[in-house]
Order: structure tokens, then C-alpha cells, then sequence
């Protein structure tokens, strides 16, 4: 398995199909470094692509999940786009060009066909929230805290936070966050629906989060990738819209193995085996 400068892949049990991908830079309270968005995506596609594969897990290695985005970055990044470039607009352009890419890196947990979870322990700040906003289910400790800090260091949050957070918390929550960049705790996250469960401590919280994952592990591969990739096309689109485009995928996928499979094992009152996908 490949290695990573910020991030580490871990199979805590060699029969489970669940998978760990952490944050790996606990002496940086995980910031997320430029390798970070570059390192990101690959490890994302590697798991996707992996038949063993069937729920991947984030995690933060450390006393946090992370800090935000590594402020030696944001330098690096000013510093490379206007570099021995006197005209502004291709400065312009070549920022740009870098923060869609950044952008891209967190796009990555929806484009993955299985399913993310966030368990978030500790500070989930800036960058952090991007990251998890992005994830299909998140869990958090009762230490968890969380900052859309962004606009404290007089930038307007651009990795999807502004995106994704109204649709999760509602679009008044998300303004007041996100303008006043205040810190609020896992309790309060549930409230707003930002995490499914509190748990009591972080070992509770990837006890309990392996447990939920390996429960939907156990479940036809087809059938928890394909309402996973419809959830998030129907954010997008109508109601009408949604149910063509569910009706579209199931004529595709409805009439598979995992189906006869499924049906077979309820009949029996055995646990269904499903092929790996």
C-alpha cells in the first residue's frame, strides 16, 4: 500500500471491509498542508478502486482532527501565483487554477463511490469543516469543536464549506457561522444536524463509528454506492428530476446478484454475502 507524508491508510481487522484514512500530521494539529491536496484525492481513488474496500473512515491522528488549512501554505501559494509574473491577470488566472485544484481535493469524498464517514475529535476548524461538510455521514466527540474560521484571517471561505454547510444546517446557521467565525461544540453540531451522534470520548467515538460502518459494509455493495451517488444527485436537481434519475439508475441495477441474494438470505433468516464490487 502506498505511503503518505500526511495522511495514513489503516485496515484495523484484515476481514473487515472498513477502512481508516487519518489525517496524519498530529505535530500540525493535522493542517492541511499543499502535499495534503495532492496526497488527498490519490489515496481517496486508491480505496475507492479497491474491491476490499467498502466504508472509509476520517480520522484525525493526534489530540485534534485538524487545525484548518497550514498558514505556511496559504504563503506558499500567495508567493507561487505571483511569482515572476508582473501581469495581474495571469497571477489571477494561476490562483485561481490552484484553488480549483484545492477544491477538487475535498470534491473527491463525493466523486468516491463508497461511503465517507467523519469522526471528528477535538478542533474541526476552517479547512476541517470543508473537508467533513464534504463526507456522507459525520460523528463527533463531546470534546469536538468547530470554527469556520476563514474569515478571521480576512478570507472568504472557498473549498466548499459556503457550498455545502447551508443544505446541512440551514442557510441562516450557516450565515451566522460563517460571518462571526465562533466557535461551537459537538452538542451544539448535533443540534444543527452538522453530526448524526455525540459520543462520550474518542474512544467511544471510533468504537461506535467502526460499528456503524461495518453495519453498512455488510450491506449490498450495489444497493449502499448506488442510493449514496442518488442522495447526492438529488441535491441538485427537483423532486421530478430525482425520481426520473432513480428510476434510470434501478432499471440498470435493480435486477443483480446482490438482489436474488438479499431476498434468498431474509427467506432463510441467515446474513446475506454479497461480492465485493
Amino acid at each position: 500500500m502506498e505511503s503518505y507524508k500526511t495522511l495514513e491508510i489503516v485496515r484495523k481487522n484484515p476481514d473487515s471491509s472498513v477502512f481508516h484514512l487519518i489525517l496524519n500530521r498530529p505535530a500540525h494539529l493535522n493542517a492541511l498542508s499543499l502535499d495534503f491536496f495532492v496526497e488527498f484525492p490519490k489515496a481517496l481513488s486508491s480505496l475507492d478502486q479497491n474491491p476490499d474496500v467498502s466504508v472509509i473512515i476520517i480520522s484525525g491522528a493526534g489530540k485534534h482532527f485538524c487545525s484548518g488549512i497550514d498558514l505556511s501554505s496559504l504563503s506558499s501559494i500567495k508567493a507561487q501565483s505571483s511569482s515572476g509574473n508582473s501581469d495581474r491577470g495571469r497571477s489571477s488566472e494561476l490562483l485561481r487554477r490552484k484553488i480549483k485544484s484545492m477544491q477538487a481535493a475535498i470534491t473527491a469524498v463525493e466523486l468516491c463511490r463508497k461511503p465517507v464517514i467523519a469522526a471528528i475529535h477535538g478542533a474541526c476548524i476552517g479547512g476541517g469543516v470543508d473537508l467533513v461538510t464534504a463526507c456522507d455521514i459525520r460523528y463527533c466527540s463531546e470534546d469536538a469543536f468547530f470554527s469556520i474560521k476563514e474569515v478571521d484571517l480576512a478570507i472568504v471561505a472557498d473549498l466548499g464549506t459556503l457550498q455545502r454547510l447551508p443544505s446541512i444546517v440551514g442557510y441562516a446557521n450557516a450565515m451566522e457561522y460563517s460571518l462571526t467565525a465562533r466557535r461551537f461544540s459537538g452538542g451544539e453540531a448535533k443540534e444543527l444536524g452538522l453530526v448524526s451522534r455525540v459520543f462520550g470520548s474518542k474512544s467511544d467515538l471510533d468504537n461506535g463509528v467502526t460499528m456503524i460502518a461495518e453495519g453498512i459494509a455488510a450491506k449490498s455493495p450495489l444497493a449502499v454506492t448506488g442510493t449514496k451517488a442518488v442522495l447526492l444527485r438529488s441535491r441538485e436537481v427537483s423532486v421530478e428530476q430525482g425520481l426520473d434519475y432513480v428510476a434510470t439508475w434501478n432499471s440498470a441495477m435493480l435486477i443483480s446478484d446482490d438482489l436474488n441474494e438479499a431476498v434468498s438470505a431474509q427467506m432463510k433468516k441467515r446474513k446475506p454475502r454479497f461480492a465485493k464490487l
